[in-house]
Order: C-alpha cells, then structure tokens, then sequence
C-alpha cells in the first residue's frame, strides 16, 4: 500500500441561505407567508412595512374582479427594491407594472371578512324553549339533558339504554323508572322546532315531520311509504311501492313531492358559519381581447427597510465598524426577504399568464373547452423546472369572471379523440354534467349511452371511465335517476 494524491472535478449544487429562502416562500400559500413576514417583523427591527399601524390588506373574492389600479403611498416607494444612495432597498410591493389592487371604501371600516353571522345554536334555541313550558323541574332536567346528547343535525347520538346508564351512574336508581322520565322527556323534545328534531334515525326524523303536517291522504301515503318502505322508496322502486300499498301514479307522486320537501337533518341550520376567504394571487381580465394577469396588490405584503435603522448603522460602519456587525446582518436578510417575495409574486404572475394563454378557450366558453395541460408543458414556457411549477401552482389561487380557481385546477389528464388529438378530463366531466342535465327523467342515461354519445363527439371514453367521472361529480347512478 502506498499514498497517493489524485485530482477530481465534480458538479454538485450549493443551495446558499438566500435560495433556501426564495423556494421556501415561493410553496407557501398567501395565508403562510404573511404569518411568515410577521414573524420576520418581529424578529428583524431593519424590516418593516409601509403603513406600521396596518397588516396587508386582503379583499374577499368578489372584489377581486372589481379592482381599480392603486397608487402608490408615496414617491419614494413607486422605486420598488431600488437601491438607496447608501445601499440599502427602500421598498416593494407598493406598486408593481401592470399589477390591480383591490381598493377598500373609505367609508366602510369593517372588513367583509371579519363580519361574523350572529345565529343562534341549536341547542341554544331549544333550551330557550324549554324555558316557556310549564314542566316540572325534574322532566325539565331531563329534556335539557337529552338536548346535550344531540348531534348537530338534530339527532339523538345515543340510545335511551345508554342515557340512563349515564345518569344512573353508581348512584342506586330505579332504572325502571328512569327509562321512562327519558322516555316523556324524548316525547317533549320531538316537539319541539324544528320539526324532526330529537329522532334517533332518519325514518324516525321524516315521520315526525309529517306527523306534524295536517292529515290529508297525501301525507297518510308519506307516512305510509316512510315507515315501511323507505328503503325502497330510496331505491326509485316505485313498482314495489305501487303494488304494496295499492296507489297510482299521481298519488305517488304527490307523496313523493312531499317526502322530498322534508330535511333529514333538522339541527344543520343551526350549524355555525365558518365563512373563509379565499385570497386570489392574480386577476385575470380580458382587455381588447386578450386575457390579461394581474397581481393582486391587496394579497402582496408591503414591505421596506426602516430608514432609521439604516441611518443608525451607516453612522455605526463610520465609528466602530464591530458595533455594526448584528445590523449589517439583519440588513442583509431584510433585502432577501424583500428580493423574495418580488421574486415569488412575479414568477406566479409569470406562470399564471403562461396558464391563462393555453387555456383562453375556458375562460372564453367554460369547462367544456378546457384543453389538456401538463407541469412540463408550463415549465417549459416559462423556462423553470417542473417541481417550481408545481410548487407555484400550489394553494396559489386566479380571479376571474368565471370564478376564483387554485392553478391546480387546470392541468389534468387527458383522454384520446378520434382526430388524433386529446381531450381534458375537465372538459369530459362537463359534457357528462351537461348530457345528464338534459336527459328525459324518464329515461335517463346510463354509463354506456352516455359513452356512445361521447363517442359520436368523437371522444373515446369507456364506460368505466364514464362511471368514475360520474361518481366523481357526485351523480347518482341511472337507476337512482329515474323519475317516477
């Protein structure tokens, strides 16, 4: 054995700090990276934002679409990351070319997203309630208990043997007797509004609602079909229904009319709002024929370097150059921060318009003419590599006259045509909506008919495929479409 020197030249990639950074801030949803410079403002005191007393603001979407260009503050921040005569950037996200805010009324000082609905809870309205009867105290102990037990779709979520097990704990009860206190309370409860509330399955839910109904031989038929023969009644088998409880059509259908016209889940209106916006990144608009994007100011965090503290560290690099050293640094990692998020906003702009181009066709006629559109495709393009796109097209959402949509939402997979050419899973998810939205309720279209009319478009789909689409677009099966 013997030592020996030898030279080798290799490539590999150093990911410094400052692109660690750029493709952190570039996967991050709007909501994110604000939570991710609001820690950055807490931690850097060189970074800060134009209007101190303000966060960024952010539109709800429907006023994405009505945005009107925003002036700058002032003139010193119409200069974007510019550098300053001392070398530090003043600011950016102010103003960008070509890009629409979303302006608030000055005359309205409470956002639309921070109005929350007043409504009261389910259990709330019921104990409310409660408190007009006339019950003796101890049957009013009893109803406000089993009110607890419901669900929030106005079910009972457990049996009346488990309820008394609970209350009977390891106190010495007659069970007997307090199965028949939960028994009257239930009875008090199902009367309660809404209709419905209190049943302990969904046949249970529906009678009392139609219990509740004045009689008529249309909802003696209802209670009827519900007590006995709801399975099928859910099944569409009208034939067995007809003949079991000897009714003709029209009778039928009235009864029909009127079971559909009940809620099964009473208690769901009650449900409190969680309302959640959707902060759009681009809006796109169609000038002299052409569809156009534009960032939105209203979702870009406004951000620049503290002029006092960049006085305070030039005066420091002229005295004790060691002093300056932590503000130097800090300096340095505001600037990439601030060159970052211009970079994020501006490659999303950059990709969304490359999207918005190949898929002009949607935003000109809908989901019908969608086309097929791949990462690569798009990388491409724009010359990035196919996991940046992925990851810019990721939680990144477009406004538009058709709606809000992440960028996800317009590359899928694609299925031949007898041309030669392709056609986007989207694109065959609409036709199917559309064919199953004009058929004759009657004779509704199966999978296999719904693929030959496919076909005679052109497009070669089998009816397992139509069937996935089908199911995914939450269609039920023929048999379950079929009218009476």
């Amino acid at each position: 054995m013997k030592q020996g020197l030898q030279l080798r030249l290799s490539q590999h990639l150093a990911l410094t700090p400052q692109l660690q950074q750029a493709i952190r801030l570039l996967q991050l949803s709007t909501l994110e990276l604000n939570q991710e410079i609001d820690q950055a403002l807490q931690d850097n005191p060189l970074l800060e934002r134009e209007d101190a007393s303000e966060g960024p603001a952010f539109a709800p979407p429907g006023d994405a679409l009505s945005a009107t260009q925003q002036q700058p503050p002032a003139e010193e921040t119409a200069r974007g990351a510019d550098e300053r005569d001392d070398g530090t950037e003043l600011s950016w996200g102010s103003e960008s070319p070509g890009s629409h805010g979303v302006p608030r009324d000055p005359e309205d000082d409470v956002d639309a997203g921070d109005i929350q609905a007043a409504a009261t809870g389910l259990r709330e309205h019921l104990n409310a309630q409660v408190a007009l009867t006339q019950l003796p105290e101890r049957e009013r102990h009893v109803v406000i208990f089993l009110i607890e037990a419901l669900d929030d779709d106005g079910y009972l979520a457990h049996s009346l043997d488990e309820l008394a097990d609970t209350l009977a704990g390891d106190a010495e009860v007659d069970r007997d007797e307090l199965m028949d206190e939960l028994t009257i309370g239930l009875r008090y409860l199902q009367q309660f509004d809404p209709p419905g509330v209190g049943a302990r399955d969904p046949r249970e839910c529906l009678e009392l609602q139609l219990r509740g109904l004045p009689p008529s031989g249309c909802r003696d038929l209802a209670r009827a079909i519900v007590r006995d023969h709801l399975d099928q009644f859910a099944a569409r088998d009208y034939a067995r229904i007809k003949k079991a409880l000897a009714c003709g059509d029209d009778e039928l259908r009235d009864a029909q009319a009127l079971i559909k016209s009940l809620n099964p889940r009473p208690g769901a209106q009650f449900a409190p709002l969680d309302t959640r916006y959707v902060v759009p990144d681009v809006v796109v608009r169609k000038v002299r024929g052409a569809w156009k994007v534009s960032l939105n100011n209203e979702a870009m965090p406004r951000l620049r370097i503290n002029r006092m503290y960049a006085n305070i560290l030039q005066s420091q690099r002229r005295g004790n150059a060691g002093s300056a050293a932590s503000l130097a640094g800090q300096l340095q990692e505001a600037k990439w921060l601030i060159k970052n998020v211009q970079q994020r906003f501006d490659t999303i702009q950059r990709v969304s318009q490359t999207i918005v181009d190949r898929q002009r066709a949607f935003f000109d006629h809908g989901e019908v003419a969608m086309r097929p559109l791949t990462l690569r495709e798009v990388a491409e393009a724009v010359d990035l590599h196919e996991s940046t796109i992925s990851r810019v097209t990721t939680q990144k959402y477009l406004a538009s006259p058709r709606g809000i949509f992440e960028l996800k939402y317009f590359f899928g997979s694609h299925v031949a045509t007898d041309t030669g050419g392709a056609a986007s899973s989207t694109a065959i998810r609409a036709l199917i909506k559309q064919l199953v939205s004009a058929e004759d309720g009657h004779k509704p279209l199966s999978d296999a008919r719904i693929a030959e009319v496919l076909g005679e478009q052109g497009i070669v789909v089998a009816r397992r495929t139509v069937a996935k689409y089908r199911e995914s677009l939450s269609i039920p099966p023929v048999n379950l479409r079929k009218a009476l």
